[in-house]
């Protein structure tokens, strides 16, 4: 590739990128999933029925540190923190740094954090954040297009980071999760939104509380 092509190619994505960020969180959420599409999973957001149903079974008066993987542009990073505790902690993990920085510049909150990293290393993550296991966690990652061992590697090392009674909660266009979640997890509820874009497949994990 020539000099004039590359600067060509430099000229475009400053447009496409400018363009993105005046489209607001969904121009964020639709350039991520252009850089990311098996990390992402879909183009548009969850809808406001999902994520009522999806977090339905949580009990906020007992979580103290709720993790999501795979944020996006904050779609449940919101509606989370108006339901947890004052003195509870959000804690989100992307692999794109473009949703890490969408976010840390768009929500001030001071029960959030945003981490640039695997879902894989979320023992880690917790940890250096003075915690020891999760309450909840929450996923959307496309468990059906990741690369191979990453699935089962994020089911287990979420299984491991749960408290005793805690809960792993998936949201995913196809049944995959379900199939890793398994492995870890006795009791799995599941449920289904179809007022969602695409419809999609709800999933919570529970981890066994202590005998």
């Amino acid at each position: 590739m020539t000099g004039s092509e590359l600067t060509r190619d430099k000229r475009r994505e400053g447009w496409m990128d400018r363009l993105f960020r005046k489209m607001g969180p969904w121009g964020v959420f639709f350039e991520g999933f252009l850089q990311h599409p098996v990390m992402v999973g879909s183009i548009i957001p969850s809808s406001r029925l999902t994520i009522n149903k999806m977090l339905a079974p949580v009990n906020w008066d007992e979580c103290k540190l709720f993790v999501e993987y795979g944020p996006g542009v904050g779609t449940f990073c919101r509606p989370v923190l108006e339901r947890m505790r004052g003195d509870a902690t959000l804690i989100v993990i992307d692999t794109n740094p473009l949703f890490i920085d969408y976010l840390r510049r768009t929500i001030g909150d001071s029960r959030f954090i945003a981490v640039h990293g695997s879902a894989a290393d979320v023992k880690d993550i917790i940890a250096r954040h003075g915690h020891d296991h999760a309450d909840y966690v929450l996923s959307g990652l496309p468990f059906s297009t990741l690369p191979d061992g990453i699935g089962p590697a994020i089911a287990q090392a979420t299984h491991e980071v749960l408290r005793p009674g805690g809960a792993f909660l998936v949201y995913q266009f196809s049944a995959k999760a379900r199939d890793f979640m398994a492995r870890h997890f006795k009791q799995i509820d599941s449920g289904f939104e179809l007022f969602n874009i695409l419809p999609c497949k709800l999933f919570w994990g529970w981890k066994e509380p202590d005998a």
